[in-house]
């Protein structure tokens, strides 16, 4: 089993990070390390805090304790750095309903500053819709045009953008058909596989089991358990074995 809280190549690093909204505790002092080009599972049941901990990383709620990438403490100053060099893929998608599919891809890189005629972005979307196995014919479409699984897919080129460092999903599968999830899962995996580091929020196993390396179970905001998929399969870890059975 790798150790993921005592990796030395971290790129993300939680550092006793407590968060509640009013009297509800979501964590208390959580530390979690997040090593270079490996792929972490956040898995657990709604309502555990899964989302939450992204928002806390993404800076969108306050929050007590640290949050350091590539070893610099980030707060409202240089969270730009994190922003730049990541790509997110929210959990509905979130396509912007006033652009369409090539506008949508290329959002980034033109609100980051950058220069981009339209033949630019343009040809940036093809090579984007490819990675994301989608064809260049739907560079105008709008994102009521599109089936669930072709807006994920654009969703998903969108956040690869940038050539990110780091990718976080939340809770990529959801609302999709089994064969289209399976179909994402996939194309995750071929994408998180070259180095990349990613943090998957997911409440669904067969997900975690297919793009993982490693996996943190999270149990109202406490860490129950975490290991590599092999030993997730092999657990007898009552609470995790309990919570893959709910899910068969």
């Amino acid at each position: 089993m790798m150790d993921i809280n005592n990796n030395n190549n971290k790129e993300l690093e939680i550092i006793n990070l407590s968060k509640k909204y009013g009297n509800k505790v979501i964590f208390n002092n959580l530390n979690i390390q997040i090593p270079k080009g490996k792929s972490i599972g956040i898995m657990g049941p709604s309502g555990t805090g899964k989302s939450v901990l992204l928002k806390c990383i993404l800076g969108l709620t306050d929050y007590e304790g640290k949050i350091l990438y590539k070893g610099t403490l980030l707060d409202k100053r240089n969270r730009k750095d994190l922003y730049n060099q990541s790509g997110m893929l929210f959990q509905n998608g979130a396509l912007f309903d006033s652009l369409n599919v090539w506008q949508n891809i290329t959002f980034k890189l033109i609100n980051a500053g950058f220069f981009y005629s339209t033949v630019n972005c343009l040809l940036v979307a093809k090579k984007m819709l490819n990675q994301v196995e989608l064809g260049d014919d739907i560079l105008q479409n709008m994102p009521s045009e599109l089936s669930g699984g072709m807006q994920k897919r654009v969703a998903l080129a969108r956040a690869i953008v940038n050539s990110p460092n780091i990718l976080f999903f939340d809770e990529p599968t959801t609302g999709l058909d089994p064969l289209t999830a399976k179909s994402i899962n996939n194309l995750i995996f071929k994408l998180t596989k070259n180095n990349v580091t990613s943090l998957i929020i997911s409440h669904d196993p067969i997900s975690i089991q297919k793009i993982c390396d490693e996996v943190i179970f999270l149990i109202d905001g406490i860490i129950e358990w975490q290991g590599n998929i092999k030993e997730m399969s092999a657990s007898k870890h009552k609470m995790l074995k309990d919570y893959l059975n709910s899910k068969n």
